[in-house]
C-alpha cells in the first residue's frame, strides 16, 4: 500500500494528493485528532495507543544509529511536527475516491535538485524505464525500483527524487520501471513488466550491455507488493534472483484482514480505499489469495534476504508485519523495521526527515551485506 513537488505539497495533501505513495494508534497526534473515549484526555489516550503499538512491536523497532538493539528510539522533532501537519488534512479516500485527480498528481515529474544526477530514458524490451545515477554510483550494482500508486497511478518520473536518494546513499544505479497500470491492465500485467525489467537490467547497464555485478528489487506501497511478487515470480519461473529485496510500506493481503486496517489512525490514506484498489487491480475471476497478488500467502523458501520498512502510523502496518513473519517462518532471512512516529512511505517525503535519511542508510547497509554474502 506510494511525493509531490514541494510547491504543490500542502495543496496536494488535501484530497487526492494526500497519499504521497499510494498503495496503497496515533501517537504524537493533536488532541483534537485523537479518538474520543470514556476517560482521560484525548491527547493522553492517543499517546497510550501509540505506546501500546510500540510495545507490541518493540523487537522490530530499529535502535538509534550507533546504539545496540533494544535501545529506545525517540521520534525526531521534525517527524513529530510533520505528522501533526499531516493530521490537519483529510486522508485520501475518506469521502470519495478520485482516480482522475490521483493520476494527475502522481503523474507529475519530480526532477532532483542535484543537477549532477544523471537521468536516462530507456526501454526494457517494450517496457518504458528510466535510469537514475548519482555521482560516484557503481553502474554494475543495480536496483529495480517499482513505484507506488495503488496499482492504478504513479510513474517513474514521480519517483526520480526517491531514486536519486537511493542511488546516492547506496552508490548504485536505479532503474525506475513504468509498468502497466490497472484498471486498463489488470493483474498480472504490471507484474510481468517488472519481471521483464529485472531480466533486462541484469544484462544491461546505464551505458552499455554489460552484466550486473549484483541486482536488487525495491518499491513502496503497491510497488512493495510488486517487489515481493517479482521476487516470487522470478523464483517460480526459475529465473535469476536478485541479491536482495526491499519492500517499503507494502500492501500484501487483498483479503484485507490485517488488524491495522481497522485500528491504525493513518494520516495519509483511508482504509476505505483498499477494496477499490483491489477491484481495480484484480479481475473478478482472480483469487485474492494468489501469492503473486497477495504476497503474504507466498512460499518464501529460496527467496533472497528481505529488508522490510514500515511506519508506525500506517493502515498497512500489519501487512508488512505479517509478510515478514511468513517469510521468516519459511526460512528467509528477514529484517523488519517498524519506525516510530512515521507514516506511509516516510522515506519519500521532501525534505527528507532524519528518519528517512537513516532508513536510506539502512538500505545501503543491507545491500552491502547482501553482496558480501
Amino acid at each position: 500500500m506510494a511525493r509531490f513537488l514541494m510547491s504543490q505539497r500542502m495543496r496536494l495533501l488535501q484530497g487526492a494528493g494526500a497519499w504521497c505513495a499510494v498503495c496503497l494508534v496515533a501517537g504524537f497526534a493533536l488532541a483534537e485528532d485523537a479518538p474520543k473515549g470514556a476517560s482521560g484526555s484525548a491527547k493522553d489516550r492517543a499517546l497510550e495507543d501509540s505506546a501500546a503499538v510500540l510495545a507490541k512491536y518493540r523487537e522490530f523497532i530499529p535502535p538509534p544509529a550507533g546504539k545496540p538493539a533494544g535501545t529506545p528510539r525517540a521520534v525526531s522533532p521534525e517527524g513529530v511536527a510533520y505528522l501533526q501537519r499531516l493530521r490537519k488534512n483529510t486522508p485520501f479516500g475518506t469521502n470519495q475516491f478520485d482516480l482522475k485527480a490521483l493520476r494527475a498528481g502522481m503523474g507529475t515529474r519530480r526532477v532532483p535538485t542535484n543537477k549532477e544526477i544523471q537521468i536516462t530514458l530507456v526501454k526494457a524490451g517494450d517496457v518504458p524505464c528510466e535510469w537514475v545515477i548519482a555521482p560516484g554510483a557503481d553502474p554494475d550494482v543495480r536496483v529495480l525500483y517499482i513505484h507506488g500508486g495503488g496499482f492504478v497511478s504513479g510513474s517513474g518520473g514521480f519517483y526520480l527524487t526517491v531514486a536519486a536518494h537511493l542511488s546516492t546513499y547506496a552508490k548504485c544505479a536505479v532503474l525506475l520501471v513504468d509498468y502497466r497500470l490497472a484498471p486498463e491492465h489488470k493483474f498480472p500485467a504490471g507484474l510481468d513488466d517488472c519481471v521483464t525489467a529485472h531480466e533486462w537490467m541484469r544484462a544491461n547497464g546505464p551505458t552499455e550491455a554489460k552484466a550486473a555485478k549484483a541486482t536488487f528489487v525495491a518499491g513502496d506501497s503497491a510497488g512493495g507488493n510488486l517487489t515481493l511478487a517479482t521476487v516470487l515470480a522470478l523464483r517460480n519461473r526459475k529465473l535469476t534472483l536478485p541479491a536482495g529485496a526491499m519492500p517499503l510500506s507494502s500492501t500484501t493481503d487483498f483479503t484485507l484482514v490485517s488488524e491495522s486496517l481497522k485500528t491504525a489512525n493513518d494520516p495519509i490514506i483511508s482504509s476505505k480505499t483498499m477494496p477499490v484498489f483491489r477491484d481495480y487491480y484484480l479481475k473478478a475471476t482472480d483469487d485474492p489469495r494468489d501469492p503473486l497478488a497477495s504476497p503474504v500467502f507466498g512460499d518464501y523458501h529460496g527467496i533472497p534476504p528481505l529488508l522490510i520498512q514500515v511506519g508506525e502510523h500506517e493502515m498497512l502496518r500489519d501487512d508488512s508485519v505479517r509478510v515478514a513473519q511468513k517469510a521468516k517462518a519459511d526460512g528467509c532471512q528477514v529484517t523488519l523495521e517498524l519506525w516510530p512516529g512515521m507514516f506511509h512511505v516516510f522515506q519519500s517525503h521532501e525534505p527528507l526527515l532524519p528518519e528517512a535519511r537513516e532508513a536510506f542508510g539502512h538500505m545501503a547497509a543491507f545491500m552491502q551485506k547482501c553482496m558480501s554474502r
